[in-house]
Formats: C-alpha cells, sequence, structure tokens
C-alpha cells in the first residue's frame, strides 16, 4: 500500500497539533491542582498516577504497535487480529488489576492512596483499550480522529476535574476525573471504530494467532516496560523511601522537564520513512540525514535546558507558588535530560529504521539498570535531588549507548557534532548569562523571547546555524522532503 506524501503530512499535522494542545492544558491543568491542594496531596495524587501508568505496559505488552504494523500489511485480517486482541487484553487486565492491587497492599500504603490506586487501575482498562482502537486507525493510515481523542479526554478530565478543585471536593475525585476522560475517549473511539470502519471484531481466542503476534510484540513489550520503569520509578521509590512532601516537589520537576517531549517525538516520526528507505537504497544520505537531525534537536534542546534552568526560580514560584520553592534545584539538575532525551529520538528511530530493534530495546534496559542502582543509591542520601541526578545519568547512559550502536551502522562525522554543538552550547551560555543577570529585575515572560533572541543572534553570528537551517526544521514539521541532494546538508 502507497501512502500519499499529503496524507502523511496531513496525519502528522493532526496529531503533531493536537498533542502540542494536549500537553499545553495538561501542564497548567496539573499547575492548577498542585497550586489548589498542596505539596503533600500533589505528591499522593502523583504516585498514585506513575504507580499505575508502570503497571499499564502488562496490559498491552506492545500489541497495540503489532496491530497496527500487521493491519498496515494486511487490513483484511484486522477483525481477526483485534478480536484476539480484545480478549487477551481483558485477561491481562484483571491480572494486571490484581497485581496492583496486591502490591499496593504489600507496600503497606494508606487507606486514602490504595482506594485511589484501586479506582487508576480502571484507568488502565479504558486507556489500554482506546489505545487498541486507535492502533486500527493508524494500521489504515487516519490519525484524524485520534487527534481528536486526545482533545476530547483531556477536556473531560479537565472540566471535571476543574469542578472538583473549586468545590473542594476529596482528592479521589482528581482520579475519578482521570476515570471520565479515559472512559469517554473509550466509547468515542470503539464508536468511531464501528461507524468508520467494516471491522467487526469478535472476542475470541485462537492459539496460532496469538502466538504469530506475541512473537512479533516482545520486542515491543520489554521496550515499554523498561521505559515506564525508568520514567516512573523514582516516583515510587521517593515516595516509600521520603515521602509524599519528595514526590510533589519532585512532581513539578518531572512534569516542567517532559513538557516538552512532544517535540522530538514529532522529528523522529517525520524522519524514520527515510531513514528506512536510505537504509536501503543510500548510506551516504542515510548518515547525512542522522547528522541534521541531532543537529537540529540540539538546536532546541540545549537553549531549552539552559534557559529553564536559568529562569528555575522564577518559573516555580510564579506558575507553582513558594511551597514548591524546594522544586528549583531538582528542576535545575533533571531539566539537562531534556538535551539527552531529545537526542535520543533520532538514535532510538535510525536504530529501528535499520532493523537494530532489539540492539535498541537493550539500551533501554541498561539504562533501566542504572536507574534502578542509582535510585536505590542516592534517593536515601539526597532524596529528590538524588532521583533527578539517576534520571540524568540514565538518559545520558541511553542516548551514549545508542550513538555507539549507531556508529556500527554508519560512521557519522564526529567533528561536524563536536564544532556544531560547540557553538550551540557557546550561544546558549551567552543567553543564560544574559538572562542571569537580567532575572532579578525582569519578568521571566519578558526574559523568555529575549533569551530566544540572544541565542539565535548569537547562532548566526557564529554560524552556528544558517537559513537553511531553519527551513528544514519547519519542513520536517511539516513532513516535506527536507534534503533534495547530498550537497544541501553538507
Amino acid at each position: 500500500m502507497t501512502l500519499e506524501p499529503s496524507r502523511i503530512a496531513k496525519n502528522t499535522i493532526y496529531l503533531t497539533v493536537a498533542t502540542v494542545g494536549q500537553k499545553f492544558l495538561a501542564f497548567f491543568y496539573f499547575a492548577l491542582i498542585a497550586r489548589m491542594i498542596g505539596v503533600e496531596n500533589t505528591g499522593k495524587y502523583f504516585f498514585v498516577v506513575s504507580f499505575t501508568i508502570i503497571f499499564s505496559i502488562f496490559i498491552d505488552l506492545g500489541l497495540s504497535s503489532v496491530l497496527t504494523r500487521e493491519i498496515a500489511k494486511n487490513k483484511e485480517k484486522a477483525g481477526e487480529y483485534l478480536g484476539n486482541i480484545l480478549t487477551a487484553k481483558i485477561f491481562f487486565f484483571i491480572l494486571t488489576y490484581f497485581a496492583v492491587a496486591l502490591t499496593v497492599n504489600f507496600l503497606g500504603y494508606s487507606a486514602e492512596t490504595k482506594n485511589m490506586v484501586y479506582l487508576a487501575g480502571l484507568v488502565m482498562f479504558f486507556d489500554s483499550f482506546h489505545l487498541t482502537f486507535y492502533a486500527v486507525f493508524r494500521g489504515l493510515h487516519n490519525l484524524k480522529y485520534e487527534a481528536m481523542g486526545v482533545m476530547v479526554g483531556q477536556l473531560v478530565t479537565i472540566t471535571f476535574g476543574g469542578l472538583s478543585l473549586f468545590w473542594g471536593a476529596p482528592l479521589y475525585f482528581l482520579i475519578i476525573a482521570l476515570i471520565l476522560g479515559s472512559a469517554a475517549v473509550f466509547v468515542y473511539s470503539g464508536l468511531l471504530l464501528r461507524i468508520k470502519t467494516e471491522i467487526r471484531p469478535r472476542l475470541t481466542l485462537n492459539r496460532k494467532i496469538l502466538q504469530f503476534l506475541f512473537k512479533i510484540a516482545y520486542p515491543f513489550a520489554l521496550a515499554g516496560i523498561f521505559v515506564k520503569v525508568y520514567s516512573y520509578l523514582d516516583s515510587i521509590l521517593l515516595s516509600k523511601l521520603v515521602g509524599d512532601l519528595a514526590v510533589g516537589w519532585w512532581s513539578v520537576a518531572y512534569k516542567i522537564t517532559f513538557a516538552f517531549q512532544f517535540i522530538p517525538m514529532a522529528f523522529a516520526a517525520a524522519m524514520f520513512p527515510a531513514m528506512s528507505a536510505y537504509f536501503v537504497s543510500d548510506k551516504e544520505m542515510l548518515r547525512k540525514t542522522f547528522e541534521r537531525v541531532l543537529f537540529y534537536l540540539a538546536i532546541i534542546a540545549v537553549p531549552l535546558a539552559t534557559g529553564i534552568f536559568s529562569l528555575a526560580g522564577p518559573i516555580i514560584l510564579k506558575i507553582y507558588g513558594s511551597d514548591y520553592a524546594p522544586s528549583i534545584i531538582p528542576l535545575q539538575i533533571l531539566i539537562f535530560a531534556i538535551v539527552f532525551i531529545f537526542l535520543n529520538f533520532p538514535v532510538g528511530s535510525f536504530l529501528n529504521a535499520t532493523d537494530r530493534q532489539m540492539t535498541n530495546t537493550m539500551t533501554m534496559g541498561a539504562a533501566m539498570l542504572v536507574n534502578i542502582i542509582l535510585n536505590i543509591i542516592l534517593i536515601p542520601l539526597y532524596s529528590f535531588n538524588g532521583a533527578a541526578i539517576s534520571a540524568l545519568a540514565s538518559y545520558a547512559i541511553l542516548f551514549f549507548l545508542g550513538l555507539y550502536f549507531a556508529n556500527k551502522v554508519i560512521k557519522y562525522n564526529k567533528m561536524f557534532l563536536l564544532k556544531s554543538l560547540g557553538k550551540i552550547f557557546f550561544s546558549a551560555l551567552v543567553m543564560s548569562v544574559v538572562v542571569i543577570f537580567l532575572r532579578q529585575d525582569v519578568n521571566f515572560l519578558v526574559l523568555i523571547p529575549l533569551g530566544a533572541f540572544i541565542y539565535f543572534a548569537m547562532m548566526f553570528l557564529t554560524k552556528g546555524i544558517e537559513k537553511r537551517d531553519v527551513i528544514n526544521i519547519i519542513k520536517i514539521f511539516k513532513k516535506e522532503k527536507v534534503i533534495e541532494n547530498k550537497e544541501e546538508i553538507l
């Protein structure tokens, strides 16, 4: 099946715009929660969400990704595959829900926390099933409905959650808000599947089909487990080893840092088809494309990290309030993980595009092990600051391991990347010095655009960036053809 470039572009724009909107709403909704319920209750809320997110991967186990891939290859079998996956997921949900309940009881949490976890377990059900329905639409190359669903769920959650906050309702009402948002998307996606497609799945278990699907799914399942653990285990360990206050302060630093993750995701999604094609047809173009995408993401990630580091105090105090002042230091540590998070997306996409999926999965496993070990050592010593150091180290290891294995596939131009990074870091440093000097007297909302202007002015002055680079970055987001010939990227 050949997909028209215009349709690819539309799909990318739909989902990117919706994701940006959803992230924007979610960021300010969480800020509202943090300000209105206080640090300790924010810690409880964030722990409950993190706890259930870790377990949620055991319901999906990579099956949604496999469903998308297999439907794209043969949509005639969509109903058969979907029916088997839905049946398997019902079974997995029951097992996972019991595991969640047993674990939270074993860890000895309060009755309030346990009841919130029991409620949040329902979110796992709805999320996993609407993820499966969306996987069908992805396989059919239609992301428009998923894009609308992203906003539907967030708006339902914010509406009910916001009313609960203003009415002073008990904390568990915020979990009910998540359930309602997830259930709304479940109903929406299920109805669309019935209305917009001819797929009519029957709940069934076919041993051969499930064996076939699980054989393909296990690398996705492993990757999902590794990512969930090294992304959320710190919150659980902080909760158990230090307490809810520590989780509340940590949650703010975490939310700010990961609010920008949609940017590298959009880049990686846009460049993956090109890298897959170049791996087969043109290794030189593969190398140059890989270098350029790393360069473009560094242009965005480094000033983001240094800018937020410089303005961490005003950002925390103005948005979240003085009660969250202890969040400033972990934010200043964790924010530099943005650089490695951004740059690892194209590295991971490169390894997947060049048939090194298991290599990519194993690097995630290594990062998870490092994260667990460092958290166990550092959290008892340094609390949430230790968690920030652990996260930064694990994302750095994930990136450098991936880069090491990427170099075994192609010999990328290390000198080009080092020279480019040197100019980027120098420009970001100049920006940070000016921002830090002015932050006592100038509002941080004014300093953000001023800092951006200084950074890009320095980049142009040092020839770290040219007009074509700006054009190419815009084209990547639009999923247009970025590189016309080899000379354009030299």
